[in-house]
């Protein structure tokens, strides 16, 4: 997740839609978008506007995939394209989270030593091996789907990048507190209503689904389910470090992100 402020801000007047949208891509994107309003009802909107921001993520990345193969190259290299573009599209700050929580974790110290941990700049080492392995991951997945053709890698790519972001969404739910006052982590967390939280859920399992539709029942189903498993694995991954770090931070949720994503692209390749 971007750079943010130690804490939000007050400002006058409902926010627009715009604000949310700019809060959404602002922050959860590395695309020139200024966030113009830093409050709590910004914040809120901008968490339920998530998916979009990773439909756009997606759908890049399926574009530089599809022109890949279009020039020749393999299934392989196309993989390598669709993976690289998120990294790049969010200057690589979701992979840098879900490092840093893995060096958090792997720690096996108390939570305020692990948070210090995960604050420094450098990378240990089981950071690097969770790196390498979800790369690792993401592109044996992406390349499998491509090997079955490009719509069909180019909708796994767009699923996982909105269905990552709707964990974030999950994640800014009432009774998900901060790990510490400061950062993205504090601006979001217990910002989005349960029930609101939920809806956006239940709206990108659906429409996820009808992406799938496109290759027929079967598809529907596979991509619906692969969908709910990213959110589920989202969840467990936001239990465990609840329980390790006390709540939540911006390391976290790109943690949540990338391992959210991943599970949804594992599934959809297992099919």
């Amino acid at each position: 997740m971007s750079e943010a402020p130690d804490s939000p801000t007050a400002a006058p007047g409902p926010p627009a839609r715009t604000d949310a949208l700019r809060f959404a891509f602002g922050t959860l994107t590395a695309l020139p978008v200024r966030v113009t309003r830093w409050d709590r009802e910004t914040a809120r909107g901008g968490m339920l506007c998530a998916p979009l921001a990773g439909l756009a993520v997606g759908a890049a990345a399926a574009a530089l995939g599809g022109a890949l193969l279009l020039l020749g190259g393999g299934p392989l290299l196309a993989a390598v394209g669709s993976a690289a573009v998120p990294a790049a599209l969010t200057r690589g700050l979701h992979l840098d989270g879900l490092a840093d929580t893995a060096d958090g974790l792997g720690s096996g110290r108390p939570a305020a030593d692990a948070l210090r941990i995960m604050k420094q700049s450098d990378i240990g080492p089981f950071g690097v091996i969770t790196l390498l392995f979800t790369l690792f991951a993401q592109v044996a997945a992406v390349s499998e789907l491509y090997a079955d053709g490009w719509a069909r890698g180019a909708t796994a790519v767009a699923v996982a990048a909105v269905t990552a972001r709707c964990a974030l969404a999950l994640t800014s739910r009432p009774g998900v507190p901060a790990a510490r006052p400061g950062g993205l982590g504090a601006a979001v967390a217990g910002t989005v209503p349960l029930r609101a939280a939920l809806l956006c859920a239940a709206l990108v399992t659906a429409l996820c689904a009808a992406a799938g539709a496109l290759s027929g029942p079967w598809g529907a189903l596979h991509t619906g389910v692969a969908a709910l498993t990213g959110l589920g694995t989202g969840e467990l991954v936001l239990r465990h470090c609840r329980r390790r770090f006390g709540g939540v931070t911006g390391d976290v949720f790109g943690a949540l992100a990338e391992s959210a994503g991943l599970a949804a692209l594992v599934v959809l390749a297992l099919g």
